[in-house]
């Protein structure tokens, strides 16, 4: 098996394809894991205050790590707050972002990202024209018109449950921020380029990784305020399971989608709660896996059942997903589950060695469809980081 020695963000990283590739799907999965061991927090004030001064000099370089949302505690506000979220900051994939001072602006992809695919390109291109749009409402909000060139270096896919539009836009908004010597916090920038309107996580995983449970918005329209943070043990794995052939909901189709759902009765959302606090919090923080596992599954459970209306009546957007997530379950135990609309699922291992020996198994079984893109992460227990730009 080839094994994908993955750097953090000062080395070199390897594209992610979108589309799978013709091998076998034993072959494609690779353990990414990245160093933990030196978190931005352990920069000296001077460190910080030096890199600081580069980054209004050079540019800055800034990378996030696309996240799983894992679900919701009420999205029918049975009292008075609507949806509250659960989510997972992963290791792997991850959007990268260059701003630098220019003499005029600029929004553009990076080489390597402009010429891959013709699919990947197009997507590129909407990403260039959001982030033209949040440069703007960035200037708007702080009154500061110095022009910068931004190159988008990698990106994470688009509706596909990895949050990839907050992470783009904080991406740039903290960028833009550090190029312009702006102290200014996170849901600040948020608020200026119009995330997190619904969920809370992302902004939160932006600056502190790991697993995360937000209360969602107030009836007046603040912001989701962060509820729990904790670290996911080191050695725990997530397979992350995406199919390049379908895609979730997004827009206004995802808002009509939601709209035509029935209520959830309080006593599903109130289950979910109860799991979330009595179970899945409490396994995490005591690295209890098989307890934390059964408290995923069933909290996609409910929620599948929920949303399945809009999903052509299954918990899973992508049929192929959810067998493939159903036999590691019944293999394994693993806590399986859908991130957002998908079609991307998840099934989380206490360690790599299990979670390979389960697929082998179901790939042996012939419940495994080649189609399918295969990674196996870690969680990122930390931020996104930044350095000045070369």
């Amino acid at each position: 098996m080839n094994l994908l020695d993955c750097p953090t963000m000062t080395g070199a990283r390897a594209q992610t394809p979108r589309i799978a590739d013709t091998a076998r799907p034993m072959d494609r999965l690779f353990d990414r894991t990245f160093d933990r061991t030196c978190p931005p927090d352990a920069l000296t004030v001077a460190d910080a205050a030096g890199r600081a001064a580069a980054a209004r000099d050079m540019g800055v370089e800034i990378e996030a790590a696309g996240r799983l949302h894992l679900g919701f505690l009420d999205p029918a506000a049975t009292l008075g707050r609507r949806y509250g979220s659960i989510g997972l900051v992963i290791d792997d994939p991850v959007v990268r972002l260059r701003l630098r001072p220019a003499e005029r602006d600029a929004v553009l992809l990076a080489p390597a990202l402009a010429a891959d695919e013709a699919a990947l390109a197009a997507d590129g291109a909407a990403d260039v024209c959001r982030l033209q749009t949040w440069l703007e409402r960035l200037r708007a909000a702080s009154g500061l018109r110095t022009p910068v060139a931004v190159e988008l270096v990698t990106r994470l896919p688009a509706h596909a449950g990895f949050g990839s539009g907050t992470q783009l836009a904080l991406a740039l908004a903290r960028g833009f921020a550090l190029v312009h010597g702006l102290a200014v916090d996170t849901p600040t920038l948020a608020r200026w380029v119009g995330r997190g309107l619904r969920s809370g996580v992302g902004i939160a995983g932006f600056d502190q990784g790991g697993l995360l449970v937000d209360g969602g918005p107030a009836p007046d329209g603040r912001p989701a305020p962060l509820l729990a943070r904790l670290d996911l043990p080191a050695d725990w794995r997530v397979l992350v399971v995406g199919d390049p052939r379908l895609a979730g909901l997004s827009g206004q189709r995802e808002v009509q989608a939601i709209g035509q759902l029935p209520p959830m009765p309080a006593a599903s959302a109130a289950e979910i709660c109860h799991r979330v606090l009595m179970q899945l919090l409490p396994s995490a923080a005591q690295q209890d896996f098989p307890s934390f596992a059964e408290a995923i599954t069933v909290i996609q459970a409910r929620l599948g059942a929920h949303f399945a209306p809009a999903q052509a009546g299954s918990a899973y957007t992508s049929a192929a997903v959810g067998r493939l997530l159903e036999a590691l379950r019944a293999e394994a135990g693993a806590g399986i589950g859908q991130s957002s609309w998908g079609p991307t699922g998840f099934a989380f291992f206490p360690d790599a060695v299990q979670a390979r020996a389960a697929l082998a198994a179901v790939e042996q079984a012939g419940r495994l469809d080649p189609a399918l893109r295969l990674d196996l992460v870690g969680a990122r227990n930390h931020g996104a980081r930044w350095q000045p730009a070369g």
